[in-house]
């Protein structure tokens, strides 16, 4: 797959997490937070099980213990960035949630040189800042103080930098995108699932008025966006997915002001400008800057 596609399916995916975040936030008016995730992830998981399977069929090979087991640990750092971001989603905005949601653009790019010690391409650090001062500009250009949502969405955006980072180091040598998938599915459906009907209130009344969230979430926002966010890492490197996914705070706010009523201010509207920008230079900077090759 080339790079700029690649590069389309990760703004997509951004864009349906976008609307995501309206669907966690009115599905809690419902259902409890774990009980939500296991039920979005159960329902992803199930979409996507005969697409794995098809996948595995046609794998020449079986997939090995070491990549299954990274899976899980996807699987993992997923469920609990997913929890603390629910978490959170009760005591902030959804345009706040968004915001502190892609800090994840920032911790990508320091996880993998000072942690992975992988060197970035030069053209990702302007990149990387402009997208956050974008999203600081579409949040309003200050958030004067941090409540303890916030603060459990900032740490869900550092869990969301680990689980790309984990997503990038398992999806290419593995082969097998629908398997990381489903497995990651299946481990936060597990988690979520066991939490919820340990700790939750919950009956079938709940979960019929939580259903069209629940499907949305499920099908859409988990089955089909973090699949294709999975795919087009195959493609690009964890630091440029970031940015471009990072997006999807400028849709939370666009339907959080269409369908909830909250307000993009006036800075908002230049921060997703520059958020946009970002995603030109993400993209064509390195193509501009490559070296040409020798002639024979």
């Amino acid at each position: 797959m080339p790079r700029h596609l690649a590069n389309l399916l990760l703004l997509l995916a951004g864009a349906i997490w976008g609307i995501g975040f309206v669907a966690q936030s009115t599905a809690m008016q419902s259902i409890g937070p774990f009980l939500f995730i296991g039920m979005r992830f159960l329902v992803a998981a199930l979409v996507l099980a005969p697409f794995a399977w098809r996948e595995a069929q046609q794998a020449e090979t079986t997939v090995s213990f070491v990549h299954l087991r990274g899976f899980v640990f996807v699987g993992l750092a997923l469920f609990s960035a997913m929890a603390l971001q629910q978490l959170g989603l009760i005591l902030t905005t959804v345009t706040n949630s968004g915001f502190l949601t892609g800090l994840y653009v920032v911790f990508v790019p320091f996880i993998t040189l000072f942690v992975l010690g992988q060197p970035l391409h030069p053209v990702i650090w302007p990149a990387v800042l402009m997208t956050f001062a974008g999203i600081w500009m579409l949040a309003g250009g200050s958030i004067t103080s941090l409540n303890g949502g916030d603060l459990l969405t900032i740490g869900c955006a550092l869990l969301f930098a680990v689980q790309m980072i984990l997503v990038a180091r398992f999806v290419g040598p593995s082969g097998r995108p629908l398997t990381l998938s489903f497995v990651q599915y299946l481990t936060a459906a597990i988690l979520g699932l066991a939490l919820g009907l340990a700790i939750e209130p919950f009956d079938s009344t709940m979960l019929m008025q939580a259903m069209p969230e629940i499907l949305y979430s499920g099908v859409i926002a988990t089955g089909l966006a973090f699949t294709l966010q999975v795919i087009g890492q195959r493609y690009t490197t964890a630091p440029q997915a970031a940015i471009f996914i990072s997006t999807e705070s400028l849709f939370a706010a666009l339907f959080a002001a269409l369908l909830l009523g909250e307000q993009i201010p006036g800075i908002g509207y230049v921060g997703g400008l520059l958020i946009f920008l970002a995603i030109l230079l993400a993209e064509l900077g390195p193509m501009k800057m490559q070296k040409p090759k020798a002639g024979n």
